[in-house]
């Protein structure tokens, strides 16, 4: 391991020192500080020689402030230093991590106000990271943040990968169009499942992916996101200039500071090679080291559970059946109908557990064990679920002797149903409830809008309580999976109990209507860039209504597709998300997902073109072995893959499950061919993939 820091101080008069320069440690990247005439900070990034961000305002916008931290600065000190250290993550795509960086930091003083600001500037090999810094002093100490106005100006009207600016959702396909044209297509990308759009027709989230004309890759996002709100951007389409655009509270305030503080850090990831987005660390090391001492129960898990039935309306979450359907926008889901079976009943859980344990799955979650689903939702109920009363038909002790029995464990589902008062004041009880029984890792949900009214499920206050839910957890040494949370920023290298998030457009949504073929060839170059998503891949069956007649969704893959994302959409979190019945008519298939891992050593990225394709090989922790998968676009598209990841001198048996010569995502989705051969290093393999396709690939040392 290494781990050095150099630092140079140098202490500046305010006449002097308003340009300051600073490069990457393989010097592709320069980056230029400037305070202007006005005393208003800005900064520029170069990446091999080309302007990628031009001049760009800094700053910070304060309530009742006129002055404000957006100008009348001078510079009083700069810092630079030099870091370079490699760490090892819990678990993760590598099992090593470099973290090299060149830093400046810049401290600004306002002398009308006598109020200081820290701009510090990380510049690694991939990309710029900055954050602004407010220090102990005597005038700058509470303070509320109207907005920021941090900018990122582009060079062109680049092309863009974009989901609608929300402050309660990223449950969107995706949008490809230049910058300019956000603004004609944004009503066409709002879709019905959208909770609001409260921002202006030209807000985007982030990730935010672009690619310029001269074929320059482009991702803005943030790391570190604590006790402050979420980022996203504003685009001024005349000028194509981004801007911060922070998330409200209920009174209309963008944060609440108390100083010595800082902000997340905004970053910008910028190569010639698309590969180099998806292999970027910059998110990771951008947040502080782990803080839990003994990881030793943090364990990445493949599981089953009851929820796909009543995802696609097979079963019913409730219990009684008593109350008409529930509307989320135009679609009908979590519904509550007669002559629907209760899904969570102990002879059904006990049949997913047997499944599990016969096919090497680690774990059984179960929605819908628990009193409140009868009335959980649309009615700003505050009191709606406890978290520890299970339905009469879920016996909670036999279930877990059973499964502890089997050797599999059981997953815990808490839908809070949004009323985040309600889960916080039973947290405790029901994290006590799971330990009693078992249960060491929990999937929560955040359905609806947040109680206490008004809040947002983005602004500062819900950001708090995310963190808060898996601190405590931590405490009881359970591993959190947060779904309908604000989208991860890295804090799993903090808090590596976090070991999941939904935060965008999941499998589900392909029972409510369907996702775009290309979906997954772009979410690992935006949503994925903070941390790994509980996508819930593994659908057999795409003809939804086979399942439920009342739906007649269709999902928009192929088998092979399928099996490629528990190696394209990383996470040490995957669940094998169909009924077992559709495995058990696929059982070739099927022996991908019972193979593949889920933590890793190393990962390469062996072709990407967001939209297009991607094609990654990882190799599986502490083994020899190595999974290939390849997701496809809307075209049919032939890749070529050399194997020379693989050791030297080694024979190994690959099993490919690749898409038939007539599979397509619509027509065919369940044709597929599986062939066995022996490769080596120098094995070069050309396969074919349809239409919303791809391919899978387990290589296997041969004794």
């Amino acid at each position: 391991m290494r781990n050095f820091l150099v630092v140079v101080s140098i202490f500046l008069v305010s006449a002097l020192g308003r340009s300051q320069e600073l490069s990457s440690p393989d010097d592709n990247f320069k980056m230029k500080f400037n305070l202007k005439d006005d005393g208003s900070p800005t900064y520029q990034l170069f990446y091999k020689g080309k302007e990628v961000i031009k001049p760009s305002k800094l700053g910070l916008e304060l309530k009742d402030d006129e002055k404000s931290l957006v100008n009348s600065f001078e510079v009083t000190n700069t810092e630079t230093s030099t870091f370079d250290e490699t760490w090892k993550p819990v678990w993760g795509e590598q099992s090593e991590i470099r973290n090299q960086y060149n830093e400046l930091a810049v401290t600004l003083n306002q002398p009308s106000e006598d109020r200081k600001m820290i701009i510090r500037f990380r510049l690694f090999n991939d990309g710029l990271g900055f954050r602004y810094e407010f220090p102990k002093q005597k005038n700058l100490v509470y303070f509320v943040i109207k907005e920021e106005h941090t900018q990122f100006a582009m060079t062109g009207d680049h092309t863009a990968f974009w989901i609608p600016g929300d402050y309660d959702t990223q449950e969107y396909d995706y949008t490809k169009s230049k910058l300019t044209e956000i603004r004609d297509k944004f009503d066409g990308a709002v879709t019905s499942n959208a909770s609001q759009t409260q921002f202006s027709k030209t807000g985007v989230q982030t990730s935010l992916m672009m690619k310029t004309k001269e074929g320059l890759y482009i991702n803005l996002h943030e790391a570190a996101l604590k006790d402050y709100s979420l980022m996203s951007l504003n685009l001024d389409d005349k000028n194509l200039i981004f801007e911060s655009w922070l998330t409200p509270d209920a009174q209309g305030n963008k944060g609440y500071i108390q100083a010595p503080a800082v902000s997340p850090w905004r970053t910008i990831m910028v190569s010639d090679d698309a590969r180099d987005i998806l292999a970027s660390n910059i998110t990771l090391n951008l947040n502080e080291p782990n803080k839990i001492d003994d990881t030793s129960w943090i364990k990445p898990i493949k599981y089953i559970g009851v929820w796909w039935e009543m995802i696609t309306g097979k079963s019913s979450w409730n219990y009684t059946n008593e109350l008409p359907s529930v509307k989320l926008g135009e679609t009908d889901f979590f519904k509550v109908e007669p002559n629907k079976t209760h899904g969570a009943n102990t002879k059904h859980v006990k049949e997913y557990i047997d499944f599990a344990a016969e096919n090497g799955f680690d774990a059984v979650l179960v929605e819908g064990w628990n009193e409140g689903w009868e009335d959980w939702f649309g009615k700003s109920k505050d009191y709606v679920f406890d978290f520890v009363t299970p339905y009469p038909d879920f016996d909670v002790e036999e279930i877990q002797e059973y499964a502890e029995s089997k050797g599999v464990e059981m997953m815990m589902h808490h839908e809070t149903s949004s009323s985040v008062r309600n889960y916080e004041r039973h947290l405790d009880t029901a994290y006590q409830f799971m330990k009693k029984y078992g249960y060491n890792s929990v999937k929560s949900g955040y359905v609806g809008d947040i109680i206490p009214r008004g809040e947002f499920h983005y602004g500062q206050w819900m950001v708090d309580h995310y963190l808060y839910a898996v601190k405590k957890a931590a405490d009881y040494k359970i591993m959190v999976n947060a779904h309908e949370a604000a989208r991860p920023t890295g804090l799993r290298r903090t808090w590596p109990n976090l070991i999941g998030n939904e935060s965008a457009r999941g499998t589900e949504y392909q029972a409510f209507g369907g996702s775009n073929p290309n979906h997954v060839t772009i979410l690992p170059f935006t949503r994925l860039i903070g941390g790994p998503m509980d996508y819930t891949p593994g659908i057999f069956e795409m003809d939804i209504s086979k399942l439920n007649p009342d739906n007649n969704s269709h999902l928009n893959a192929t088998i092979a597709n399928q099996l490629a994302l528990y190696v394209t959409m990383y996470s040490p979190l995957q669940m094998a998300a169909d009924l077992p019945e559709n495995y058990e008519r696929f059982p070739d298939a099927f022996q991908f997902i019972k193979d593949v891992a889920v933590d890793w050593d190393k990962s390469l990225y062996l072709e990407a073109e967001p939209g297009d394709y991607i094609t990654i090989a990882r190799k599986a922790k502490g083994t020899g072995n190595w999974f290939v998968g390849n997701v496809n676009g809307n075209e049919s598209r032939t890749s070529k893959i050399k194997l020379d990841f693989l050791e030297e001198g080694k024979k190994y048996e690959a099993t490919i499950y690749a898409d038939a010569k007539d599979a397509h995502y619509k027509t065919n989705p369940q044709a597929y061919k599986i062939t066995k051969k022996t490769v080596t290093n120098r094995t070069t393999l050309k396969l074919t993939s349809a239409p919303g396709g791809g391919y899978a690939i387990s290589i296997f040392e041969k004794e």
